[in-house]
């Protein structure tokens, strides 16, 4: 370094602000009006040893100049960013119903509104207020699971997968059990059937092939250490042309027959019938049990549109001995989880009340006529934002998901907005959009930025236009 160059780093130091001057910068001021003391100072301290970190690296020479008006700005936006929730809500675009990574289902009004009234008060969550003792958290949802499906007792735990374990874990250990090859299954996250399997203690048997499964395959593996037979659904994927599968019915004939339990685990599970939305049909864990059935598992925040949790419905002799496995307590849910789920079982007492108030259930329902009225409608309202004409606009058929594994490759026929630019490529307007508060995801096909209107909510469109009044309102490329 030769010395003109270190002497300009070192003028370029002395120029640095102190702290203290930086906090009585305007942008600095207002950000401690409502972020905390600590989280300023770390910004500021984190934006000057930045700049500090840039002249003095040996290359490229600082070209830069110390404004201290940037500085603060700079510290305060980054004070903004520290002082943010990491959790924060999103407006879903994409047409995924129950979208995993944006947080699957919606919870129902009466869902919420339950929850601020248990948690904001003492409640009984493990007190019998008729023995006036100690009672069980379990039995806030069994009653109306058992009401509405059936079932001779019931289980609440965190997730499915932690019901697949528990029920593995507890009636299989150390024995086998006799699955499909075609139901080996993995979900998001890694969940794997047979990893879970393994980790609950029971010994998987493998039968018959990928795509076709018989009785007479289940009946041949049989032996003195098999526990239980198990029919898995295809959350995610689906075998289709020269395939066959064992029914629960034939499975639960032939499982008893020799003394073994037939245990089914719906994965994403419902509860009502969605095949009159154009949907194939589904087994619900009603006809699961009516077939025979002893144990069935699924999910609470997928189509049955509550919050997560594992159910475990089925025989009481067994739902007993789940229930006194100690890793029911690791697996518990809390006061939150039960008030929610419970409100929301509550609503399948009247289907028709169901496909109202549960968000998942009324956005699968939503005839297209009026998906058509609300995607024109938000056209228009980004088109008059729009003054110098920088985008296309139109209004598109295409195609909605239920998501979250639920019912793959099954389409809903849907509208969208399609918005492209000469100006910004779709992949900027994505990235721009993704940037606001609160952030807008959507999706991109052929350099068109897509926003299907069956997963917007009431206020998206209002948010919506603001996003694209924003993007407009800057000339940056």
């Amino acid at each position: 370094m030769d010395s003109n160059s270190r002497a300009s780093r070192q003028d370029l130091l002395r120029q640095l602000p102190g702290v203290d001057e930086l906090l009585k910068q305007p942008p600095v001021m207002e950000a401690l009006a409502h972020i905390p003391r600590k989280l300023v100072l770390e910004s500021i301290r984190e934006t000057v040893d930045g700049v500090r970190r840039h002249i003095l690296a040996e290359e490229p020479p600082p070209s830069i100049s110390v404004d201290i008006g940037q500085l603060a700005q700079e510290a305060a936006t980054l004070a903004e960013t520290k002082n943010q929730f990491t959790l924060r809500p999103v407006v879903n675009a994409t047409g995924i119903v129950v979208h995993t990574n944006l947080g699957r289902s919606l919870l129902a009004g009466e869902s919420l509104a339950r929850l601020q009234e248990v948690c904001r008060t003492y409640n009984n969550l493990e007190y019998d207020l008729a023995a006036g003792r100690r009672g069980s958290r379990y039995v806030h949802a069994e009653a109306v699971l058992r009401e509405i499906t059936g079932a001779e007792a019931a289980l609440v735990v965190n997730n499915n997968a932690a019901a697949v374990f528990l029920v593995l874990n507890t009636l299989a250990k150390d024995r086998e059990v006799i699955v499909s090859r075609g139901q080996l299954v993995e979900i998001g996250g890694s969940f794997r059937i047979p990893d879970v399997m393994a980790a609950s203690g029971a010994i998987l048997r493998e039968v018959g092939c990928t795509n076709r499964t018989h009785l007479r395959d289940y009946e041949q593996a049989i032996t003195e250490q098999t526990a239980l037979l198990m029919k898995v659904h295809c959350s995610n994927y689906r075998v289709i042309g020269f395939t066959a599968e064992v029914s629960m019915e034939e499975m639960a004939r032939l499982a008893h027959s020799r003394g073994l339990l037939a245990v089914e685990d719906l994965g994403s599970g419902s509860l009502v019938d969605v095949s009159p939305f154009g949907l194939p049909e589904e087994p619900t864990a009603q006809q699961a049990l009516k077939a025979g059935a002893d144990v069935v598992t699924f999910s609470g925040d997928k189509l049955l549109g509550g919050p997560q949790a594992g159910i475990i419905l089925g025989r009481r002799d067994a739902i007993e001995r789940c229930k006194k496995n100690p890793l029911t307590r690791a697996l518990r849910v809390d006061k939150m989880t039960l008030a929610a789920l419970e409100a929301t079982l509550r609503l399948y007492r009247d289907e028709r009340r169901a496909f109202s108030a549960i968000p998942t259930l009324r956005m699968i329902a939503t005839p297209l006529e009026e998906l058509h009225q609300r995607a024109q409608d938000l056209a228009q309202a980004i088109s008059a934002c729009d003054l110098d004409q920088r985008l296309t606009i139109r209004v598109e058929e295409n195609f909605s998901q239920v998501g979250g594994g639920s019912l793959p490759e099954r389409n809903l026929p849907t509208y969208v907005v399609s918005v492209q630019s000469s100006h910004w490529s779709a992949a900027r307007m994505e990235q721009r959009l993704r940037s606001h508060t609160p952030p807008v995801i959507g999706r991109i096909e052929a350099d068109r930025f897509l926003m299907d209107v069956r997963t917007l909510q009431p206020g998206d469109s209002e948010i919506l236009r603001d996003a694209f009044q924003a993007l407009l309102s800057t000339t940056e490329q």
